[in-house]
């Protein structure tokens, strides 16, 4: 358990900036004196420890504390790294009371420290990184899951059409738009031939479910994409909007449910833990927004193959030298076992 508990705290908090993400420091405070409303310096930077796509860093000041999210340096994939879309889905959602950072300020000038970036408030909590939340009392694991589960639901009852998110995704299938959005992004980053994947690529959008709701969605809903109260077990505000779009409920739900066959509760003892079932965390959703549970085979399908892609873009970022964590080696090496896992549940899918 010990170990279990290092785990939040290795990659929780912060450290010096790493050299490759260094910024110019003296702009970045002249700038947000113009743009930030109340901002007052001088200015401390330092780097979260955790994340492997937009580096993020905790700015300091004597009054307060801010959040900054940019692009990376270097050569990007397209479309890749949109903290212009994080910004705008943030603003819009914190003014319906939805738990996220304050939007303070969108910068689009490359020249002010190299890169497109956005500053939000520093919400102060709790991150868990370990699912089992082993330093938690047992009430409290059951409480955690039940205001992550119902805070997804929440988001998906937001209509669209009436926070200004109208046009933040394009309509038609997103099954089938994240399918060819994901292949185009694996054969950008392709770095080996695993044939399980072109298998799946063949496969997958000739199988795709029909889609009866439009709603928000996140793209990688889970526990350590989010801030719990410094005390209480509910969520203040949920983190990465990177992947955010206008699409089918069903994705983010789905995902969220792949929990359970992962690493981390796949394993765990959930009665002893205290921790909801699958069909328990299943039930929580569909009560709040009366969706009905779909066959899960071809969605964890999905769910797995859409890993793929984002493991194969940072294998391609480690390759370019963009990569912006060194736990991302590690998380390059799953990309197999992920695709080996994507083509079984294809296969109970009906997949031959």
């Amino acid at each position: 358990m010990a170990d279990d508990v290092r785990q939040d705290e290795e990659f929780s908090g912060t450290k010096v900036v790493e050299e490759r993400h260094r910024i110019d420091e003296i702009s970045l405070g002249h700038w947000m004196r113009e743009h930030v409303e109340g901002y007052d310096g001088p200015l401390a930077v330092l780097q979260f420890k955790g994340g492997q796509s937009n580096p993020t860093y905790r700015l300091n000041t004597p009054e307060r504390s801010y959040v900054m999210r940019r692009k990376p340096f270097g050569k990007l994939l397209p479309s890749a790294h949109a903290v212009d879309r994080e910004f705008r889905v943030i603003s819009a959602l914190g003014k319906q009371g939805f738990p996220v950072a304050r939007a303070y300020a969108l910068c689009t000038d490359d020249s002010v420290i190299g890169s497109s970036f956005y500053i939000m408030s520093m919400e102060e909590g709790r991150v868990f990184w370990n699912p089992t939340l082993p330093a938690q009392a047992a009430e409290a694991r059951r409480q955690i899951f039940t205001s992550k589960i119902e805070t997804l639901a929440k988001l998906h009852m937001h209509d669209p059409n009436k926070i200004g998110l109208a046009d933040f995704g394009k309509r038609g299938n997103y099954f089938a738009r994240q399918i060819a959005r994901w292949t185009k992004q694996y054969r950008a980053s392709q770095t080996q031939y695993i044939p399980e994947v072109e298998k799946l690529i063949e496969w997958l959008p000739k199988t795709v479910p029909e889609q009866t709701r439009v709603s928000i969605v996140h793209g990688d809903y889970r526990l350590d994409n989010m801030i719990f109260h410094p005390t209480e077990p509910r969520a203040i505000a949920v983190l990465d909007w990177e992947l955010s779009t206008l699409g089918d409920p069903l994705a983010d739900f789905t995902y969220l449910l792949m929990q359970w066959i992962m690493p981390g509760l796949k394993a765990a003892d959930l009665k002893a833990l205290n921790l909801p079932t699958m069909e328990e965390a299943a039930e929580i959703y569909c009560d709040y927004t009366g969706a009905a549970l779909p066959d899960l085979n071809w969605y964890f399908s999905y769910n797995l193959f859409r890993l793929v892609g984002i493991m194969q873009g940072i294998a391609g970022r480690i390759r370019e030298g963009t990569a912006a964590s060194a736990k991302a080696i590690e998380s390059a090496k799953r990309t197999v076992p992920l695709a080996k896992a994507s083509w079984d549940y294809a296969k109970k899918a009906g997949a031959m």
